[in-house]
């Protein structure tokens, strides 16, 4: 197995709504990850791209988006319809065979173009699924109904999720937000789908990151504190939330196994875009109390689908470049309660 380095990173604030278009958001953030990388445009050896063009409200959005890598040099390029936490493993993957040795990845979420209750149910299968209309937060509901019928979690653990979010979040430069609600406040909200509330579930964001890769190598001569993807693995459970135990996560759990391989974490950046998520990744993921979740605040205070995940391991990284922690997890998730999970172990130090 190849050394891969993550060598440059970069995020763009996130927003209720971005009033430009695409390259105009894009265009900054991989122009300062490739600075931070240290390597010139014409040095990067293919770009992994994730948008979706039903979110951003026009076909071939991911075209446009090509403007602002730039078409000069000329670039190896590829584009994934999922979180762009799988364009990265695009990139380890191709970084591995030995067919590149740097790698730009990056990823756009504009939630504001469109309704999400709408379009997400159109991924579902067409036949048992998509003519009920159910949208995400209905299923998520439901899943976090059984974990508070188990006795997995309660309303108050997930209020104390929300409020700990939220305080992280407002400290975070990169969120909008500036008042974080308090557990009084989250028990004496309405619910929206029961037993969720608002404050509960992950806003709706637009945002983008970009992160440079590169070999052992490559990462020497260009940066002085890469951080290394020690492990990085990926599992999917069934696409129909009716046919799984939505009190477990065997997806997540097989994948952090393989990602971690016993190793601990100091902190942990999750997708956990429902309070009740969080508790039952910890779980899953076999993270114990002294692991510091969501010191960003997580998905929980800025949510730009299709950027979660990758926006996850610029936090992360962001958080060991600033000496803020040794070892960090990754976490990213697509589709229905959890379907499908990423995860990944980052670190700081020598290679």
């Amino acid at each position: 197995m190849r050394d891969v380095a993550i060598v440059g990173f970069a995020q763009h604030p996130n927003v209720a709504h971005f009033p430009g278009n695409e390259i105009e958001m894009l265009l900054p953030v991989v122009s300062q990850a490739i600075a931070s990388s240290g390597l010139q445009r014409g040095e990067i050896d293919v770009t992994t791209a994730a948008s979706n063009d039903f979110f951003a409200g026009q076909a071939f959005a991911f075209v446009r988006a090509l403007d602002a890598v730039g078409a000069y040099p000329v670039i190896d390029d590829s584009h994934v319809d999922m979180d762009g936490a799988w364009a990265l493993y695009e990139a380890w993957v191709r970084i591995q065979t030995g067919e590149v040795d740097t790698a730009l990845v990056y990823a756009l979420g504009r939630t504001s173009a469109g309704r999400l209750h709408e379009i997400t149910p159109l991924q579902y299968d067409p036949y048992s699924m998509q003519m009920l209309g159910i949208a995400p937060t209905d299923l998520a509901a439901l899943q976090a109904r059984v974990l508070l019928e188990a006795a997995v979690v309660d309303e108050r653990a997930m209020g104390e999720i929300v409020a700990r979010s939220w305080r992280d979040g407002v400290a975070n430069p990169r969120v909008w937000h500036e008042v974080a609600p308090t557990l009084e406040e989250y028990l004496a909200s309405p619910k929206l789908r029961d037993p969720l509330r608002a404050l509960d579930c992950a806003p709706q964001t637009d945002g983008a990151a970009a992160i440079v890769l590169a070999s052992a190598e490559r990462a020497a001569d260009t940066c002085e504190t890469p951080v290394w993807i020690r492990g990085i693995d990926h599992r999917i459970d069934t696409h129909y939330p009716g046919a799984r135990e939505l009190g477990e996560c065997p997806s997540a759990r097989e994948a952090g196994q393989r990602a971690s391989q016993g190793a601990t974490p100091d902190f942990a950046e999750l997708s956990a875009c429902y309070s009740h998520e969080e508790v039952l990744l910890r779980r899953e993921l076999g993270l114990g109390a002294d692991t510091v979740i969501n010191p960003s605040g997580g998905a929980l205070t800025a949510n730009p689908i299709m950027a979660t995940g990758l926006v996850r391991f610029v936090e992360a990284a962001a958080r060991i470049s600033r000496g803020e922690g040794t070892r960090g997890l990754v976490h990213a998730s697509s589709g229905p309660c959890l379907q499908q999970n990423l995860v990944a172990v980052i670190e700081g130090g020598a290679r």
